[in-house]
């Protein structure tokens, strides 16, 4: 059992359907100063649906989404969720041989792709079920988007929706050995949009700036989805650079986004950003690492209206599962939030055993928005979930009052002759140093500590003085945590 919403979206397609219905005349996407509303929205992806199913595209059907952030990726999106197939986006910086094994893994039909990345495409003989080749631009041996778009309005009624059916499949990372398709079913959908509307307060007139990529759990979900839901305008932006971004916010009235904390970072470093009025941005979520407190004090100096939210998941939570409550993110710089209405986070020990609050162990994560496991593998479901919860492999605690932190990833924790060190406070104490934009921390292998603390980092303005690092890490870290030696 979990908890759940009451009301909440029967599914994808129905998020549409209540936009269109609500707000047939609103602006839905903009990009590139065209505009397109929620009619017209619905209108492209039930033209697309009606071409995809004329070509043998069926319920359940695995369709993968090789395509950049554009408006064509949202019209698809809806028309794959209209006749009940599976979505797979898959970031267009995937190589051929990792698309191989994607398609191959789920064994997709067709493949729609951007045409400038014609050449990562597998033929049959590496795919033998990628049956149908649809290009954005023209592509040898592909068909055309363009033609596919042009079909009649699809003439059946939308698939009908088991809210528990998979509507998405979005590949994990692959750290370690192959990546695992999670499955993302209507119902995890509904509640993470849901979850976002409720805790950032997101309503029908807000303007959400897609920056991050559509093919991430957070472009998608917290971004487009998100805003469908309620009824709003997704921006997109089709490459950020910051100066550019920032002109953005200020020309389209930008109110919301969800970004990771160096591309706030960037937007503060440029010349745009104290002369643009940029007041009508009132939600900055981040998540992915922490947010620099000199960025966070920056921000609110520059920006009071702007409220920054810490919202930390994963692809297999169709994320968020903690958020920071409004107004709190500075006095609670190093958390990254409470526990969402519907998700339920228990730490847990190297013996399986849960620990008493303020305590560090695994983050075990349950709730309905978490997936039921991955795509045609048993053994890393088996492997990653028990009774409803997934195993995050993130180190951390939740205190007392709720707060959760993260301290590391389980298998990035540092050994230094015996004493742990967290590479993500290390990483914290960097940040805070003013100029540095980006900062990794590592274990350098020694001979007689096991390994030693190195760090990387981005700070194209600052002098590269490691004393100076030296001295500004000893003075928030223990002597065994501080980075002996520095990569610039």
């Amino acid at each position: 059992l979990v908890r759940a919403f009451v009301q909440r979206p029967a599914g994808v397609h129905a998020m549409l359907a209540l936009a269109l219905r609500d707000r047939g005349a609103h602006e839905a996407l903009v990009c590139d100063g065209r505009r397109w509303s929620y009619a017209e929205l619905d209108d492209h992806a039930s033209r697309i649906a009606g071409g995809l199913a004329a070509r043998g595209i069926e319920a359940g059907d695995r369709v993968a989404m090789f395509i950049a952030n554009r408006p064509e990726f949202v019209f698809l999106l809806f028309a794959l969720q209209r006749l009940g197939a599976i979505a797979v986006p898959i970031g267009v910086r995937e190589v051929r041989a990792g698309l191989t094994y994607l398609l191959n893994q789920c064994t997709a039909k067709a493949i729609v792709f951007d045409a400038d990345l014609a050449q990562r495409i597998p033929d049959v003989r590496e795919v033998p079920t990628l049956l149908l080749r649809i290009a954005l631009g023209t592509a040898p041996g592909a068909e055309s988007f363009a033609d596919l778009a042009a079909a009649p309005r699809h003439a059946g009624l939308p698939a009908a929706t088991n809210e528990h059916a998979t509507a998405v499949i979005l590949y994990t990372s692959g750290t370690t050995g192959n990546p695992k398709g999670a499955m993302l079913t209507h119902f995890n959908l509904a509640h993470s949009v849901l979850h976002y509307q409720a805790c950032m307060k997101l309503d029908m007139d807000d303007r959400s700036a897609l920056a991050v990529p559509a093919s991430h759990v957070t472009g998608l979900v917290a971004i487009i989805l998100a805003m469908v839901h309620v009824g709003g305008t997704v921006v997109i932006v089709p490459a950020f650079k910051a100066a550019e971004f920032v002109d953005l916010i200020e020309r389209e009235r930008i109110t919301h986004t969800l970004m990771v904390p160096a591309m706030y970072t960037l937007c503060l470093m440029t010349e745009q950003f104290a002369r643009r009025d940029l007041m009508t941005w009132r939600i900055g979520g981040y998540g992915g690492a922490p947010m620099p407190v000199a960025t966070i004090d920056a921000l609110a100096q520059s920006l009071p209206q702007l409220v920054l939210i810490n919202a930390y998941g994963a692809t297999e939570t169709t994320s968020p599962v903690t958020m920071m409550p409004a107004g709190l993110t500075r006095e609670h710089a190093d958390s990254v939030g409470v526990a969402l209405p519907c998700a339920h986070i228990i730490v847990i020990d190297e013996q399986g055993v849960e620990v008493p609050p303020g305590e560090t162990g695994e983050l075990w994560i349950g709730g309905p928005m978490v997936v039921p496991g991955y795509w045609d593998n048993p053994s890393a479901t088996a492997a990653s979930f028990t009774a409803g919860h997934w195993h995050s492999g993130d180190l951390g605690s939740v205190d007392a009052s709720g707060f959760v932190r993260i301290f590391d990833r389980k298998k990035d924790m540092l050994n230094r002759g015996g004493f742990k060190v967290y590479s993500v406070e290390v990483e914290n104490a960097l940040m805070a140093m003013p100029g540095v934009v980006e900062a990794a921390v590592i274990g350098r292998p020694c001979p007689v500590l096991g390994e030693r603390v190195h760090a990387f980092l981005y700070a194209p303005d600052l002098a590269r003085d490691a004393a100076a690092v030296s001295s500004h890490c000893a003075a928030r870290l223990a002597d065994y945590k501080v980075p002996e030696t520095l990569t610039w």
